[in-house]
């Protein structure tokens, strides 16, 4: 339609000039010479409105013709075969990628406050993990302890750049809780140092084995100790990635942690050093469907150590971990999402939310070179959790989740058993980027022979203020 109306301006204004000169001219002929004076200057104001006429439709083509599409997008919206465009130079095709790039940066700020009515390790004051719990009575002094932290607080950045092999993807993301060496403190931690490009990917980010997704909408920072979660660097392949299905490979970090258990003072166990010479293979596959999706992972892994000490005996050894991961998300209605997983191996603990060892110490008194050798432990872990939107403003979860791990032989009866973890909340969304409310939580921690468990309450007020902030360039 814009073509046509310009063509139309065009013949318009061509029409007016003929006519103009054809009109000025006849005139001048058909006049006397003594009135000519007074006509002439008719004929010039008339031919000045007209040139005024002529400017304001030159200006109504240009606008028309700055608002018109590109040939190639013209050319698309004709039916039939069409000319191939001009092939366009590296400069204009990387101008191009460039203004399609993205760069987002994003986080958030989480006050969390709370009262413990119970006890646990320090390093880890503001939070429930029952493998914290004390394992024999007023192992972290008297109950009842009130705390404060902004440890959940979050600062990301994410980039996205097409390129002829796909889409070219980075994350880079930390946050403020210690672990390790700085358990406890207020810290950096980073969280995401990833990138990948098509279908390949490399860095660090979300394990394989594990789904994020099962994660409830929780106050409470740990989450469900049955869960696998775990951030490891690894190399990614993603040969299917749709709206329906998904299907990962990866080659993970290896590392395993072990219990000398019984015979840990022993200077026969201080020469044994771990050695690991493959990777984790990981992978799964998820499908997606209307009501929800399943999950299905699955991870292998070699754990090795090596004896450097008494030449009488021989504590070297290799255990083989494995594991079957599967999750779901299930859609009850508009406004409920249940959360669910069940995981079952040996040698995974360290994939575990909430778990001790991946080996443990067990007797094996018939072999005097090798009277004790390391074993993989077995570990099953549940989750079941269900997130519901009241309404805009406000929504809850609340949910169930185990740890179960059969110790070996050798292991201290006060050694981690079993592990429960719970809560249900009141959560209130003032305005979208806000988060506000109350939770109850629940921990218990039971040891492996010795008899001794111990039950956590808590109550947590917590605070949260999401931001978002996208750039192209």
């Amino acid at each position: 339609m814009r073509h046509h109306k310009t063509t139309l301006c065009r013949e318009i204004l061509r029409s007016i000039v003929a006519a103009t000169i054809i009109l000025c001219s006849t005139c001048l002929q058909a006049q006397p010479q003594k009135s000519q004076s007074p006509d002439i200057q008719v004929l010039k104001d008339r031919l000045q409105r007209l040139e005024q006429e002529m400017q304001d439709l030159k200006g109504e083509i240009q606008a028309i013709e700055q608002t018109q599409p590109t040939p190639s997008m013209a050319a698309a919206a004709v039916p039939g075969p069409q000319p191939a465009p001009p092939a366009k130079s590296a400069k204009a095709t990387a101008t191009q990628e460039k203004s399609e790039s993205t760069i987002d940066l994003y986080g958030f700020v989480m006050t969390d406050t709370g009262y413990d009515f119970g006890q646990i390790d320090p390093q880890w004051f503001d939070v429930v993990r029952p493998t914290k719990l004390p394992s024999f009575a007023n192992q972290f002094g008297g109950n009842g302890n009130a705390y404060f932290s902004v440890r959940q607080t979050r600062f990301g950045v994410k980039t996205s750049t097409p390129t002829g092999m796909g889409d070219l993807k980075t994350q880079f993301e930390f946050e403020l809780f210690g672990t390790g060496v700085d358990a406890g403190q207020t810290t950096f931690r980073l969280r995401h140092a990833y990138g990948e490009l098509g279908q390949f990917g490399a860095g660090q980010t979300w394990s394989a084995f594990m789904d994020i997704d099962v994660f409830p909408n929780s106050v409470e920072y740990w989450g469900p100790n049955g869960m696998v979660f775990f951030r490891n660097v690894q190399l990614r392949w993603m040969p299917i990635r749709t709206k329906r299905t998904d299907l990962t490979f990866a080659l993970e970090r290896p590392g395993a942690s072990a219990d000398q258990g019984v015979y840990a003072n022993r200077i026969e166990l201080q020469g044994v050093k771990p050695r690991f010479n493959l990777p984790d293979i990981s992978g799964h596959l998820r499908l997606t469907r209307d009501w929800g999706y399943v999950q299905g992972a699955a991870i292998f892994r070699k754990i090795g150590w090596v004896d450097t000490n008494d030449p009488n005996f021989n504590l070297s050894g290799t255990a083989y971990g494995w594991g079957v991961n599967v999750t779901s998300n299930l859609k009850l209605g508009t406004r409920n999402i249940a959360r669910l997983a069940v995981v079952y191996g040996e040698g995974v603990e360290n994939y575990m939310n909430d778990a001790p060892v991946d080996i443990g110490i067990e007797n094996n008194f018939s072999n005097p070179v090798t009277p004790v050798k390391g074993v993989p432990l077995p570990v099953l872990g549940v989750v079941s959790f269900l997130d519901h939107n009241w309404s805009e403003s406000f929504s809850s979860s609340a949910g169930y989740s185990m740890v179960n791990i059969d110790n070996s032989n050798a292991q201290n009866p006060s050694d981690f058993h079993q592990g429960h973890y719970a809560l249900a909340n009141l959560l209130y969304h003032p305005i979208p980027k806000v988060t506000m409310g109350g939770e109850f939580q629940f921990g218990r921690r039971v040891n492996f022979s010795n008899g001794f468990n111990f039950n956590d309450y808590r109550m947590q007020f917590s605070f949260k203020y999401d931001w978002k902030k996208t750039f192209a360039y």
